[in-house]
């Protein structure tokens, strides 16, 4: 144990570089080539993909407007918040907290949780999942939409529940579980 009280590890060697990586860049206000996704009226933009990061994490950016946010869920992934602007009302295991502009949260996997933006003001926060993958669920049940932050289409009665059971459908093979909400 060091001084600081923190384990040390043994000395472990550190594989070579991967030439093969390269080093991404994303501006998720000025890139066009980013996915912006419109769902359950969000708008997630793919900041990095598993393909990015040799599918050790992703990276969302995460425009919740007023009322917006996904219903109860879990899944066997890590996943983690950071609120940039507005607030949120997170569900985790039943318990709700507010969380604010300078916030991060980190949602266990496994563990039931969901968020709401209960303001009168749009919230902005990253995302990020441990391992990558919910960026791909993302892409297959969203809509493509312009931007960060524009909306996506209000779908009607029948549009809804095709969504519904498509997501139903594919959630598992995204290691995720809907819920029922509370």
């Amino acid at each position: 144990m060091s001084s600081s009280g923190i384990a040390e590890k043994p000395s472990v060697g550190i594989p070579p570089d991967d030439l093969q990586r390269h080093m991404t860049l994303a501006q998720p206000d000025k890139q066009n080539g980013l996915a912006h996704i419109g769902l359950v009226g969000d708008t997630y933009t793919i900041v990095l993909a598993g393909k990015d990061t040799n599918g050790r994490f992703c990276l969302i950016d995460m425009h919740i407007p007023p009322g917006g946010g996904p219903p109860p869920h879990r899944h066997d992934f890590e996943e983690t918040f950071v609120i940039l602007e507005g607030e949120l009302e997170s569900t985790f295991r039943g318990k709700k907290l507010v969380v604010r502009a300078g916030d991060t949260i980190n949602i266990p996997s496994n563990a039931p949780h969901q968020f709401r933006n209960g303001s009168d003001q749009p919230a902005r926060l990253l995302c990020v999942c441990s391992p990558a993958g919910q960026e791909q669920l993302f892409l297959e049940i969203g809509t493509q939409v312009a931007n960060r932050t524009t909306p996506p289409p209000k779908p009607d009665e029948e549009a809804q529940q095709t969504l519904q059971a498509k997501t139903k459908e594919l959630a598992p093979q995204y290691r995720t579980e809907l819920l029922e909400s509370a």
